[in-house]
């Protein structure tokens, strides 16, 4: 065969090649596009140098998004974030799959672009893209990535929930509303009227919830028995919800997991477990118009229990996690004490020392109380009086400061509260006078307790400096005294300082 008639040969065969991936091409196209494997849509608001040739070069699109992505790492080192948080946006529609860019872009929205402006509005804006980036467009490219489960859960948890950002209230408070809109203001948002909408509104929220949210109710549902009960309406309650979906995941897909996202994720639910122990329930405040935040007594048995899962899976982490889970058993202890569950507290108390022996040291300072103390002392040494401190004004500053907050609660019907404040009253300064003559030295003596109670409820009921007179209504009728205008008694009816101990907590 010449060259000549082998040259026409191939050129024939070349033809033949083309007109037949011409022909499949869009069947390849469809069927790329069905599976997800990638993205074949031009870009939208591209400059048309940058559009002409991604469609051009077709096949190539990820040589485009390497360059582009090159180019954004360089305006974030130049602290560009807006024209970065343009180029990520390009690239995310060239490359969905690309789990990184998601990562970067809604980090930079929600953290770095967030703070540079000085109007929290402005602010939870930016933050509410973060989120919504991940939720809303990340999750649908990539539903199966634990990578993007778990930083949706971290933004609620820290940027939501922490207080490193000083606009943190108004985040959780816009939060706070919109959550109401889906559950309803009420007290424990109704799970099982969402799962199975009977009435127009609850359809209406549903809709709500599972489309504008990303949320599955029965899911939630599942969330809720495992770890809660749960305050829907707070960002710690999210945290745990999307850090379990990601589990979840992990366990569908486990070859395309590695153990440090799960150890991850798994931090994300017993560290937001601990937070909303701490302060995971919405306190109405209607005289003050504001929320704000009381303990969830009742997850402290399951938050403990998700410490001991994660020491148990994570045993190259096991000291730090212990340190942890020791922290958040004396937080417990003294929440129980301080909103009078008494009986709960000495059984955690007891449990604390059995798997801390060093139980009774603050800060991990072995010379802050002695080695050995009774509930009572270790309380005291948590609310941060030092009994051994000579200075009566100290002490009297710490007892008019539990006295004023146990009639702040009461005003808001925590009465658990109002008595554990009381009760902790008088256990300072029984601790400070049982030193009095210990030492040979002469001591100022506090008033009664009973006496600065007096001082504070004039103080509070004063028509012109104190509460307002809602507030001043409801403290009167708790007390049982008579209406304003009328002199106060000697001493007032408030329930005895121990109080009536609440059911224990779930074992």
């Amino acid at each position: 065969m010449s060259s000549r008639v082998k040259k026409t040969v191939l050129v024939a065969l070349a033809a033949v090649l083309l007109v037949g991936v011409w022909r499949i091409q869009p069947s390849l196209n469809h069927d790329r596009d069905r599976l997800g494997l990638t993205r074949v849509t031009p870009l939208e608001n591209a400059p048309p140098v940058l559009a002409f040739t991604t469609v051009a070069l077709g096949g190539f699109r990820g040589l485009i998004a390497n360059a582009l992505w090159i180019r954004a790492s360089e305006l974030q080192d130049e602290d560009k974030f807006f024209e970065m948080a343009q180029l990520a946006d390009w690239i995310t529609k060239l490359e969905p799959h690309f789990v990184q860019v998601w990562l970067v872009q809604a980090w930079n929205m929600a953290y770095n672009i967030s703070v540079k402006f000085k109007d929290y509005d402005d602010r939870w804006r930016w933050v509410q893209r973060g989120i919504s980036l991940l939720r809303d467009d990340g999750l649908r490219f990539n539903p199966n990535e634990v990578l993007i489960y778990r930083e949706l859960a971290w933004f609620f948890q820290h940027k939501m929930g922490q207080n490193l950002d000083d606009a943190n209230m108004l985040y959780k408070q816009e939060w706070a509303n919109e959550m109401a809109e889906v559950f309803g203001k009420l007290k424990e948002p109704d799970l099982d009227e969402l799962i199975n909408p009977q009435t127009d509104d609850a359809r209406e929220r549903y809709q709500l919830l599972t489309n504008r949210y990303k949320m599955d109710p029965v899911f939630m549902k599942t969330v809720n028995e495992q770890y809660g009960p749960l305050e829907w309406r707070l960002p710690e309650s999210h945290a745990i919800y999307w850090a379990a979906r990601g589990l979840e995941v992990a366990r569908q897909n486990p070859h395309k997991v590695n153990q440090e996202d799960l150890i991850q994720l798994r931090r994300v639910i017993y560290q937001s477990m601990h937070m909303a122990a701490q302060r995971g329930r919405l306190v109405a405040n209607p005289f003050a118009k504001i929320f704000q935040f009381g303990p969830n007594l009742d997850i402290i048995p399951k938050t403990n229990f998700a410490y001991e899962q994660a020491m148990e899976e994570d045993a190259a982490n096991r000291e730090h996690i212990s340190r942890a889970h020791r922290n958040f058993l004396r937080d417990a202890v003294y929440a129980l004490y301080l909103h009078n569950r008494v009986a709960d507290a000495a059984q955690w108390y007891q449990y604390l020392g059995t798997h801390y022996p060093d139980k009774t040291m603050i800060d991990d300072d072995p010379n802050s109380i002695p080695s050995r103390t009774t509930l009572d002392e270790f309380v005291v040494a948590n609310a941060q009086v030092d009994v051994s401190e000579t200075d009566q004004k100290k002490i009297q500053s710490a007892i008019e400061a539990f006295v004023s907050r146990a009639y702040q609660s009461m005003v808001i019907d925590q009465d658990e509260q109002a008595a554990g404040y009381r009760l902790l009253a008088r256990k300072v300064r029984t601790s400070y006078m049982s030193q009095l003559d210990e030492t040979g030295a002469k001591r100022i003596p506090v008033p009664p307790v009973e006496e600065t109670e007096q001082i504070i409820l004039n103080r509070l009921l004063d028509p012109d400096e104190g509460m307002p007179f809602e507030a001043r209504a409801v403290l009167r009728t708790k007390l049982q005294l008579p209406a304003e205008g009328t002199p106060l008694p000697a001493t007032t009816n408030a329930p005895p300082a121990g109080g009536t101990n609440a059911p224990a907590a779930p074992r």
